[in-house]
């Protein structure tokens, strides 16, 4: 397992070197938004409408952050649960993005995706909201305001930590966990 500083946004290279239990730190532009952005971009899909955001190697973090402290760009930043995007997940993946951020387990379904789109899943610290929140650097609001903190947003980071859950390999960190202790 390494530790690998990636730049956002990803090329399919950067996510190919990836595997499951390597620790990364993200710095770069990364979008994020949760359950009901999602759904907004996906009805756009569905109508035939351009996405306000182009996918194309951007990570999205799935969180919806507390309003910012005086000084700050935003306030508490934890992920939330990352199968409540798993219906959208794969068509999104289709489009371009390069990787999710999260905490929790995949379906079958969007790890399937990240090996066919080349793309990754990546666990953020559940609990480390403040910390997390440290590294962002710059959040503007970039489509469905009227969402509050599920607005979806551009994020600038610097050293942002997290793991990487699924690879391009199909391979679950999760799933080879559990295995090692069932011995």
């Amino acid at each position: 397992m390494a530790e690998v500083k990636l730049s956002a946004p990803l090329t399919d290279k950067d996510v190919e070197s990836l595997n499951i239990g390597d620790k990364v730190l993200i710095s770069g532009s990364i979008l994020v938004g949760r359950d009901s952005a999602h759904k907004r971009l996906i009805d756009l899909l569905d109508a035939g409408k351009p996405l306000p955001v182009d996918l194309k190697g951007q990570l999205i973090y799935y969180a919806g952050p507390s309003p910012a402290r005086p000084g700050n760009p935003v306030g508490s930043a934890g992920p939330t649960t990352s199968g409540r995007m798993d219906p959208y997940a794969p068509r999104l993946l289709a489009l371009g993005l390069k990787g999710m951020i999260g905490k929790g387990s995949r379906s079958a379904e969007v790890i399937e995706a990240c090996k066919k789109y080349k793309a990754v899943y990546l666990a953020a610290v559940g609990g480390a909201a403040a910390l997390i929140a440290k590294s962002i650097k710059k959040a503007e609001v970039v489509a469905y305001p009227e969402l509050g903190p599920e607005a979806l947003r551009r994020m600038d980071v610097e050293n942002f930590p997290a793991i990487v859950v699924n690879d391009t390999k199909g391979n679950d960190l999760y799933v080879e966990g559990r295995a090692k202790y069932q011995k």
